[in-house]
């Protein structure tokens, strides 16, 4: 599509509806000018290139990949655990057109320009940790599976907020990889292999040993529940918070992620440490039962913190399988007012559990060596006084990511809204809070009809 015509379509009550379902109903001129500005930096109103933007061949093409909020399962994916996640309206979006040769230009609002010829698909050690290794190492793994890869231009722009733990990463990976499969791929990949091809590429071209949950999250739609005990197996289910009266945020703190790269290597490192006690590589392979009985010989071998975290594995696992179970009752509910009130009352206690867990078992809420630091402690001590001195107790509020800085996670009534973002931002600033809505989308190509 031309982007004289793609710009028109912009306008049309379609987008208005595709908007509508990403965003939300309030968001929808938002994302008009969003979309329709990413257009314009590519093509003037009679289709030429921009002053300083690459030449492109072949029409224009919308993409989205969203970010991702973890709802439940905090450190358990990395030792085959299980999670609760969800996608989430903060998005990547990139207008994107194919080339006539084998490079890939990326422009990105707020980021350097990003170049890669595909002629050579090799790691490069000088691209550890950069945008550049992401894009070379993508287009490795679809042509290792069969994909005949080639150049495109993308205009780009993320309203997914770096350092708050919503996946601002995996989010373009996947976004990468679905342009990617889209343009050479016949758009055939599946939401799990996009996944499985972004962290790949995270693994072994960016450098970064993450797990899969970040970019299964971000690739499929709404809320999904993630077994990694073997192949994952997802499982989406409907969460529409909003219609159960609460509305959902993150409340970012401002703390600094540097130096805390040991810290999270030793939460997977201390678990796999109780699992070695057993001979086995992960903890999803131990039973339960025998950790708390041989709890004297690990706190030997492996250390008191070792054994906290491996407790706080078992019981965030079974307590994943509970949220999930407490949202299917709430779903099948939907017309028996008081039983999905009370499916969601027990599903918000759940969440407070997890919260608890992550504090006292498996202590990511500060950094060890910066124990002057605590703002995530901070936000979720003035959460938890806030839900019980205005809201009669109803909410809910964990840790969101990895810990240690960043983010926690807030579900408050929407009637308390208002007031619980003038008490969080009178602490940590104007803009702390962001509400979360779920999306059904993931990571997709938006098809707009001409008018």
């Amino acid at each position: 599509m031309t982007g004289k015509i793609l710009l028109e379509t912009m306008q049309t009550a379609e987008a208005a509806a595709i908007f509508e379902n990403l965003y939300g109903p309030a968001s929808v001129e938002t994302a008009r000018r969003r979309y329709a500005g990413l257009i314009e930096g590519i093509l003037d109103p009679q289709g030429f290139p921009v002053k300083d933007f690459p030449e492109t061949h072949g029409p224009l093409r919308v993409f989205t990949a969203a970010g991702r909020t973890e709802l439940g399962g905090n450190h358990t994916d990395h030792n085959r655990g299980k999670v609760l996640a969800a996608s989430i309206q903060l998005d990547s979006v990139a207008i994107a057109a194919p080339r006539r040769d084998k490079k890939v230009f990326f422009r990105s609002a707020g980021y350097p320009d990003v170049s890669v010829n595909l002629t050579d698909l090799k790691s490069k050690s000088e691209e550890r940790g950069t945008t550049e290794s992401l894009v070379r190492g993508i287009a490795a793994e679809l042509t290792r599976r069969g994909v005949t890869v080639g150049g495109f231009t993308a205009n780009a722009a993320s309203t997914v907020l770096p350092g708050s733990g919503l996946s601002s990463s995996a989010a373009v990976e996947v976004l990468f990889a679905r342009i990617f499969d889209s343009l050479y791929g016949g758009g055939e990949r599946s939401a799990l292999e996009l996944a499985q091809i972004g962290q790949i590429a995270e693994n072994t071209y960016f450098g970064k040993p993450c797990g899969l949950m970040d970019q299964i999250a971000c690739a499929f739609g709404g809320a999904v529940a993630i077994d990694f005990e073997d192949q994952p197996k997802v499982k989406q289910i409907h969460l529409d918070l909003t219609a159960a009266g609460y509305a959902l945020c993150v409340v970012d703190t401002h703390g600094s992620h540097a130096d805390l790269t040991e810290d999270y290597a030793a939460i997977p490192a201390e678990m796999k440490a109780v699992a070695a006690f057993f001979g086995k590589t992960v903890l999803r392979e131990v039973d339960p039962g025998e950790v708390l009985a041989h709890a004297v010989e690990i706190r030997r071998t492996a250390g008191d913190r070792a054994l906290l975290r491996a407790i706080h594995f078992f019981t965030e696992n079974k307590r994943v399988d509970a949220m999930l179970l407490a949202l299917e009752a709430a779903n099948a509910n939907a017309a028996d007012g008081k039983a999905r009130e009370k499916a969601i009352v027990d599903y918000l206690g759940m969440v407070n559990q997890s919260g608890d867990s992550s504090w006292e078992l498996l202590q990511n809420i500060y950094a060890p060596k910066h124990p002057g630091e605590q703002g995530v402690s901070t936000a979720l001590a003035l959460t938890r006084s806030f839900i019980e001195t205005e809201t009669s107790g109803s909410g809910a509020c964990r840790v969101h990511g990895g810990g240690f800085a960043g983010a926690i996670q807030a579900y408050i009534p929407l009637n308390c809204m208002d007031a619980y973002k003038v008490r969080m931002e009178g602490v940590f600033g104007s803009e702390a809070v962001t509400p979360i809505r779920i999306r059904p989308v993931g990571t997709g190509e938006l098809k707009f009809q001409e008018r």
